[in-house]
């Protein structure tokens, strides 16, 4: 009988590891579920972390690397960019409503506040990226069918 308790404590914690994942991957902040007679709720809050003082995290010193390549000054990150449109979550960025159909988009078309840019699937769910305003389309970041992350600039509209 202790191997059945102890088979379904490893079941329930893979089960909530699995939705601590989906939570992480989707930005969601809460997900219940039952299944087969049993209730889960897995819910993050944003609870500020205690302060962890820099003699307890200390790490061993890290053998010293070569510097990177220094990118020129004129080349600023297209996440950083003023005009930069980011992904609301993590998911499959579609440029287009479906295969073989034009692209919602196009580098140079003028766009209005609230005109759907393209799709971002996110747990079989299709989630329309509305333009934040007016302007024109100056670079599209992503390809069809491309797997983003949240915060990930998608385009830039001037």
């Amino acid at each position: 009988m202790a191997d059945k308790k102890n088979d379904s404590k490893e079941i329930e914690a893979a089960w909530i590891r699995e939705l601590a994942g989906i939570l992480d991957e989707t930005g969601l902040s809460e997900i219940e579920l039952e299944k087969g007679g049993m209730r889960l709720r897995v819910a993050r809050t944003n609870a500020p972390t205690p302060a962890i003082t820099a003699a307890a995290i200390a790490p061993a010193p890290a053998p010293a690397a070569p510097a990177p390549a220094a990118e020129p000054a004129s080349a600023p990150s297209p996440a950083n960019h003023p005009g930069a449109v980011p992904s609301p979550m993590v998911g499959t960025a579609y440029l287009s409503p479906s295969p073989g159909s034009d692209a919602f988009v196009k580098v140079g078309d003028q766009v209005s506040e609230g005109q759907t840019l393209m799709i971002v699937e996110a747990m079989k769910t299709m989630n329309p990226i509305a333009s934040p305003r007016g302007g024109v389309v100056k670079e599209i970041l992503v390809q069809d069918a491309q797997p983003v992350e949240y915060g990930e600039a998608l385009l830039i509209i001037e």
